[in-house]
């Protein structure tokens, strides 16, 4: 059994591209931390559930130079934990112990004294060579036993990322699940007004944060509905510029992006294969369109449905069998499935209303839609068997919705018209804690990319 004095290290190194090297088990964890769990647990299955109040000390500066990088990254762990509405941090006026050395063991008493049942400490020191390193220790109060713990390196800039690596490694080891917090959105920022929109690609950390955000595009011609490859840091959008729409691979990056194809008619968004080898996308012939997918290497074409209503919005299942998809064949647009390749197609939506923009959940449980009816635009999901629809919310003009790369968290953008615009919201899969999301502007169409650890 290791001692919290006598820690096994394990260093993990980012390069300028961030990519993370893996996030291999760390002998910081104490044998039989699983069997002796006290208080500090969630469940995440359903029902109810109480945030689990935890403490986040102030991670120790190596250097009176690392102070500001040091509280940087405790705000970021707090902000994190809090706004996924499973946590609630406590306030750190209401702190009795001051953690001044993270190697020595805390005074569990002081923390019960002040109802935590997890807590938190970090260290942030300076390289010779300039590089940051960071470590964090999770603790159980009830058992005082060291629940997890891991040291990184990495260069100055990438601090939030470590901020976001760290409270994903405290989510998973809490509730079982993996994180979303060290992930991306792509977007569409729009500013304007409403009658001369200017619409850019832009892309930020999760959480929003004004630092992370970054324009991809100038805004010279309209983009629309980006979304991430999910095994590659690339995008691919629509672009509406002279003459017919175009389909772009952006690789995020390097900024480089080449032109997948010239679509005349194309209806909506292209997307993915899970392998990220292959887009499906539907295109227009007609008074009907079908769905149609490219092998992104031979750039051929091959044909889906052939049928003479509107099949729109298909996108795969995370194993790659199957397509959910949108279409009008039973007279109103409603969702359906059928085989990756083609062939009879099952509908699973019956509610009233019309249904649209699908999206398969990355663990494949749920599918999410639009949902339209009664003067409301509702975000819902509902199983791919078509059993266990539920509505997660309702307003004016909902819209696009975008699963968190755990599938626990849905993003989507409501506009309430008139004179404002859109804003990017996001809602826990059992339909709490609805939160807007802080961007510059009005924002659209969000995509959330995978994990980048």
């Amino acid at each position: 059994m290791s001692r919290p004095d006598d820690p096994t290290k394990t260093t993990f190194r980012m390069d300028r591209r961030q990519v993370l090297s893996g996030l291999a088990s760390s002998g910081l964890v104490l044998a039989g931390a699983q069997r002796a769990f006290g208080q500090a647990r969630i469940s995440v299955t359903g029902g109810e559930a109480a945030p689990l109040p935890i403490a986040i000390t102030n991670f120790v500066a190596g250097t009176p130079g690392d102070a500001e990088v040091s509280a940087g990254v405790t705000q970021v762990i707090t902000n994190n934990l809090k706004r996924s509405g499973l946590f609630a941090p406590i306030d750190p006026a209401a702190f009795i112990e001051r953690i001044t050395d993270i190697d020595k063991a805390p005074q569990f008493q002081n923390w019960k004294t002040i109802n935590a049942q997890a807590l938190v400490t970090g260290r942030m020191t300076r390289q010779a060579d300039g590089r940051l390193n960071a470590e964090f220790r999770l603790w159980d109060v009830a058992t005082g036993q060291q629940l997890n713990g891991k040291q990184y390196s990495t260069s100055p800039e990438y601090w939030r990322r470590i901020a976001h690596i760290i409270s994903d490694q405290i989510y998973e080891r809490m509730t079982g699940e993996k994180g979303y917090f060290d992930s991306r959105v792509v977007f569409v920022d729009e500013s304007g007004a409403a009658e001369r929109r200017v619409k850019r690609l832009a892309i930020m950390d999760q959480d929003g944060a004004k630092s992370s955000i970054r324009y991809l595009t100038r805004g010279s011609d309209l983009v629309i509905t980006p979304r991430f490859s999910p095994s590659t840091q690339e995008i691919t959008y629509m672009e509406f510029g002279q003459g017919d729409p175009r389909v772009y691979l952006m690789n995020i990056e390097t900024g480089q992006r080449e032109i997948v194809g010239n679509f005349p008619g194309m209806s909506f968004s292209p997307r993915f294969s899970p392998d990220g080898q292959r887009i499906i996308m539907s295109l227009q012939q007609g008074g009907n369109s079908n769905l149609f997918v490219m092998d992104l290497r031979s750039k051929s074409t091959t044909r889906l449905t052939d049928t003479p209503a509107i099949d729109t919005s298909p996108c795969y299942a995370p194993d790659g069998g199957r397509l959910c998809f949108e279409s009008d064949r039973g007279g109103k647009p409603q969702i359906y499935v059928m085989a990756a390749a083609g062939g009879p197609a099952q509908r699973i939506s019956f509610g009233d209303g019309t249904y649209s923009t699908p999206v398969w959940s990355p663990r494949g449980d749920y599918i999410a839609f639009t949902k339209q009816g009664g003067g409301q635009f509702s975000i819902g999901i509902i199983k791919p068997d078509g059993s266990g629809e539920r509505i997660l919310t309702s307003g004016f003009h909902n819209e696009g919705p975008t699963f968190a790369p755990n599938g626990r968290v849905l993003m989507f953008f409501r506009d309430p018209g008139g004179t404002s615009g859109p804003s990017l919201f996001t809602v826990d899969i059992s339909g709490r804690n609805e939160q807007q999301v802080p961007t510059p502007g009005f924002a659209s169409d969000p995509a959330w990319s995978p994990l980048l650890s």
